[in-house]
């Protein structure tokens, strides 16, 4: 039997970041991109968020409802906090559940906003920006890459996306080549150094 490789997510340049943004229709959707972007977060996992999850003073989430019942609480950037603030102040009807992400319009106003709520989001923002493959799972591998790629411990990335192997955050990591240029020139500059002075 042969083995099918598996093929991963691309990982967004900044100027497809920056045009996903332009082409998102509400506040809410641009918290929900952030908290992928920014925070490495699944799917079910934005879904999950309540209000009760969120720490703005001490710019941390709650994940209450992470992968195989698996719980963490992370960091993420005050960027989407505001994106975050600006949803509940501008967008968010009344509601009498504390889930955080709701449907804005329509019959459906104000329920807990489901996983074909958000695909149909993101089919939109695909139309939009004509990127055909953005998924949600892309937007998060954005985020850890960009992570490990400005310096952030392998494991420390691997406690924020919530991956139970390490082997599972080295998969998911598409490090771009002038980083992996620039890490074996410092590394290879520091053995001749090391070389010279012996």
């Amino acid at each position: 039997m042969l083995r099918t490789p598996r093929t991963l997510p691309r990982v967004l340049g900044p100027s497809e970041v920056d045009a996903v943004l332009d082409a998102l229709n509400t506040k809410r959707d641009r918290a929900m991109v952030m908290a992928m972007l920014l925070g490495g977060l699944r799917r079910c996992e934005v879904l999950g968020l309540r209000l009760g999850d969120l720490s703005p003073g001490e710019r941390r989430l709650f994940i209450s409802e992470g992968k195989g019942g698996h719980q963490r609480l992370i960091p993420i950037s005050a960027t989407f906090f505001t994106a975050v603030g600006e949803y509940l102040e501008r967008e968010r009807p009344a509601v009498e559940h504390d889930h955080l992400f709701v449907v804005l319009r329509g019959p459906r106003r104000g329920r807990p906003l489901s996983a074909d709520g958000l695909d149909e989001i993101l089919d939109g923002v695909r139309r939009r920006t004509g990127l055909p493959r953005l998924t949600c799972h892309q937007l998060r591998h954005t985020c850890l890459t960009r992570l490990r790629e400005a310096g952030m411990a392998l494991q420390a990335v691997q406690a924020q996306v919530g991956h139970r192997s390490i082997e599972s955050t080295r998969i998911s990591i598409h490090l771009a080549n002038t980083w992996l240029m620039k890490q074996y020139l410092d590394a290879t500059a520091a053995i001749d150094a090391d070389r010279t002075d012996t």
